[in-house]
C-alpha cells in the first residue's frame, strides 16, 4: 500500500490511481498564504512525481470556496508573506507562493481542477495551472490583483494568456472583474460546468478514465503536450520518435495491444 504523505492544511487520498488533493482551510476560504497550503501543494506535487501508483491528480477545495488566493488581512497588516521592504517581499514571494507554479508545472501526470466555488486571485491562477478545469455552477473566477493595487505575483499572467489568449486574459486581468461559471466556460477557462453535487462524481469519472490508460505512456504524453507549446515541429518530432521507442519497449504496450486483439476477436 502506498504511503500517502500527511499534510497540514489539506487532505490527500489515493484511489484507482487518482490522487485527490482537497484544500482544507475553509475557515480562510482556502487562502494560499497565511496557511500551510503552499507547502501542502508542493509536497503533493513532489510525491505524485515519485509515486508510480498515481496517474491523475485532482485538486479541489473544502467548504464554499476553491481558494480565495492571498490572505487579504495579512496584506492589510503588511504581515506574513507580504511583510518587509521590496527585496524582502520579493524573496518571500520566491520562497512562498511562487513555489506552487514551479511545482505544478513539473507534475508528470494530468491535473484536473474541480472548482467547487470562488477561485479568486491566486486561487484562480491555481486552477489555471491544471490541465483541465471542471466547475461547479457555484464557481466564480476573478483575476482581482489590480483591485488590490498589486500584480499577479504568482505567474497568473503567464498561465491565463496561454489558456484563453492574450486579449481576453488582458481584459480579465486589467478589469479585475469576477466572472460566473457559465461565462468562464464561454471564455474557455473551464471545460464543463456541472451542478454542485455532481462536481466530484463527474471529475472523478473523467480522472478514473484517464488513470485507466497505460501509466508510463500517460506521463510521457503529458510531457509531450507541454513540450509542444514551446518547441519547433522538427525538434518536437525527434522527441516523439524517442518517446515512442520507449513506449514500444514497455510491457504495458504489449499488454494494451493484446487486450485490444482479444476484444476484436470477441466481436
Amino acid at each position: 500500500m502506498t504511503n500517502v504523505p500527511q499534510l497540514t492544511d489539506a487532505l490527500l487520498t489515493l484511489e484507482n490511481r487518482v490522487a485527490t488533493l482537497t484544500l482544507n482551510r475553509h475557515d480562510l476560504r482556502n487562502a494560499l498564504t497565511g496557511s500551510a497550503l503552499i507547502d501542502d501543494i508542493v509536497t503533493t506535487a513532489d510525491w505524485v512525481n515519485h509515486c508510480d501508483e498515481v496517474s491523475v491528480l485532482v485538486i479541489t477545495g473544502a467548504g464554499s470556496a476553491f481558494s480565495a488566493g492571498g490572505n487579504v488581512r495579512d496584506m492589510a497588516d503588511r504581515g506574513g508573506d507580504f511583510a518587509g521592504d521590496v527585496a524582502e517581499c520579493a524573496e518571500r514571494y520566491r520562497k512562498g507562493i511562487q513555489r506552487i507554479p514551479l511545482a505544478l508545472q513539473e507534475v508528470e501526470v494530468p491535473i484536473i481542477a474541480a472548482v467547487n466555488g470562488p477561485a479568486i486571485g491566486a486561487g484562480f491562477d491555481l486552477a489555471n495551472m491544471a490541465d483541465i478545469r471542471i466547475a461547479s455552477e457555484k464557481a466564480k473566477f476573478g483575476e482581482t490583483f489590480l483591485n488590490l493595487g498589486i500584480i499577479p505575483g504568482d505567474g497568473g499572467a503567464w498561465f491565463m494568456q496561454r489558456l484563453i489568449g492574450y486579449q481576453r486574459a488582458f481584459e480579465l486581468t486589467l478589469s479585475g472583474r469576477v466572472v460566473e461559471a457559465t461565462e468562464a466556460k464561454e471564455l474557455g477557462i473551464v471545460m464543463e460546468v456541472v451542478p454542485a453535487d455532481e462536481l466530484l462524481p463527474n471529475t472523478l469519472k473523467l480522472a478514473t478514465r484517464i488513470a485507466a490508460q497505460p501509466p508510463k505512456a500517460t506521463r510521457l504524453t503529458k510531457r509531450l503536450m507541454k513540450m509542444a507549446q514551446r518547441m519547433e515541429l522538427k525538434e518536437f518530432l525527434d522527441v516523439c520518435a524517442v518517446f515512442q521507442g520507449m513506449c514500444h519497449n514497455e510491457p504495458e504496450h504489449l499488454e494494451a495491444v493484446n487486450r485490444m486483439l482479444e476484444s476484436m476477436a470477441k466481436k
